[in-house]
């Protein structure tokens, strides 16, 4: 018994910081890997070349970066969408987030979040076709946004403050894949690349997104209209309460000290 439970220290502590295995989903840290959610579509955040089987982007140097700061042997990748990444987090299937995912109240109600890593504001793009140069050109239209991204209800709140809708709600299906509002309509698709193909194809007539995942749909027929919807600040998610959330914390404000975000942030810019 003696022999067991020295074992057992000892396995505990080769965990180091992020704890035993077993202890809130983290079974992978007595093994040294750091199993991280990232995009794979996102360029210059997460994004996966299915030819070599790599990721590259800023937010996978910042996974390798913390991994080996919190003493990690490896690093795990696991692709996530917007529409799964919670339930993996949740779930245990990764332990942390660093997926262009934002820091939000509704968020922070179930998951603890590092300092902010980056910054970014959520754009509106339309075809030049479509000649449409200001917001006031969308009254009428169809205005497409991520499901399961926070944009919807951030633009909804941003054209009522500023007197484009009422804010009143004149019918919704039940998933709230549509929401039709006094002045415009709007729908949330599945993915970014639907987004953009609704946008070429002319069934919505602009279509919302953060700034830094844009930038892989823009090209020459397309222009960004002068008019934010919100700030976003991206940070590092964690299980709530959990024994990596403070080490994780700790490591990126000192990779924000030190100069190292800044530094990466630079190479993909």
């Amino acid at each position: 018994m003696a022999f067991l439970l020295v074992a057992l220290a000892l396995a505990c502590a080769l965990a180091g910081l992020a704890g035993c295995a077993g202890d809130g989903g983290k079974g992978t840290a007595a093994n040294g890997t750091l199993r991280v959610g990232v995009r794979s579509d996102v360029v210059g955040f997460g994004y996966l070349n299915e030819d070599t089987g790599k990721y590259y982007g800023l937010e996978i140097d910042i996974a390798n970066e913390l991994a080996e700061r919190l003493g990690y042997a490896d690093v795990e990748f696991v692709t996530v969408l917007p529409e799964n990444r919670k339930d993996l987090l949740q779930n245990g299937e990764v332990d942390c987030l660093i997926a262009c995912y934002s820091i939000a109240e509704s968020r922070e109600k179930n998951f603890d979040f590092s300092p902010a890593y980056y910054e970014d504001s959520s754009i509106m793009m339309v075809e030049n076709s479509s000649l449409v140069a200001s917001i006031e050109g969308l009254k009428g239209g169809t205005i497409a946004t991520m499901s399961g991204a926070n944009t919807a209800p951030q633009l909804a709140q941003r054209l009522t403050d500023v007197g484009f809708t009422s804010g009143e709600v004149v019918s919704q299906t039940e998933d709230h894949a549509e929401t039709v509002f006094d002045t415009f309509r709007l729908v949330q698709l599945d993915s970014y690349r639907d987004l953009s193909r609704a946008l070429e194809e002319g069934t919505v007539d602009a279509a919302c997104m953060d700034g830094s995942i844009a930038h892989t749909y823009l090209n020459d027929n397309r222009s960004v209209l002068s008019f934010k919807i919100a700030t976003q600040s991206y940070g590092v998610a964690t299980q709530k309460d959990s024994e990596l959330s403070k080490p994780v914390s700790d490591a990126v404000q000192a990779m924000i000290d030190d100069g190292t975000v800044a530094e990466l942030t630079d190479k993909w810019d």
